[in-house]
């Protein structure tokens, strides 16, 4: 099986899988209009160049695609990717408009730490989220899947030209409920 093809998962209202070259016009696009992002995070819409050819054992990215009209919803990036002993990943996350607030994330974030925790995906034991402390709507996804608050990193990450401090959370597989669990049926 290709490598592609186990990073690939298909939802109910999205599907999850890496970007290609030919994403690389419609995710500027999307990122353009999602003016809400560079707040937390600020992206570069030029940049999925850059993290197509960073894809590898430490870092993946995953587009999320809407069933229904095919656009792109978010994006999931898994970095800092490291096995043996420690099998951890830290998660990051956007959701592009106009599909903010309409629950393709938390789909889409459920199908992407399903296939982290898989024996025959990344198979890690933990992953982390480390979410600006008044960013409310990306602490709320991490609690709703099952995340647990870990603790309080001061300047952390510097953003907007400035260290920020994050909030830390985390799940391990033995938490994982499954996406199947979390997802409507």
């Amino acid at each position: 099986m290709p490598v592609s093809d186990l990073y690939t998962v298909p939802g109910f209202r999205v599907g999850v899988r890496p970007p290609t070259h030919a994403d690389v016009e419609a995710s500027a696009d999307a990122i353009r209009r999602s003016d809400h992002i560079a707040r937390w995070n600020p992206s570069d819409p030029d940049d999925l160049p850059n993290l197509i050819r960073l894809q590898g054992e430490g870092f993946r990215t995953f587009l999320v695609v809407d069933t229904a009209d095919l656009g792109l919803a978010g994006r999931i990036n898994a970095s800092n990717i490291v096995h043996g002993r420690f099998r951890n990943a830290s998660l990051g996350y956007d959701a592009y408009k106009p599909y903010v607030g309409t629950g393709r994330m938390t789909e889409a974030l459920a199908l992407v730490i399903d296939r982290a925790f898989a024996p025959d995906g990344l198979d890690l034991h933990r992953l982390e989220i480390n979410v600006q402390p008044d960013n409310e709507v990306s602490i709320a996804l991490a609690r709703r899947m099952g995340f647990r608050h870990e603790g309080y990193t001061p300047r952390m990450l510097f953003l907007n030209e400035a260290w920020r401090d994050h909030e830390r959370f985390a799940l391990t597989a033995e938490e994982w409920r499954g996406a199947v669990e979390i997802l409507p049926s």
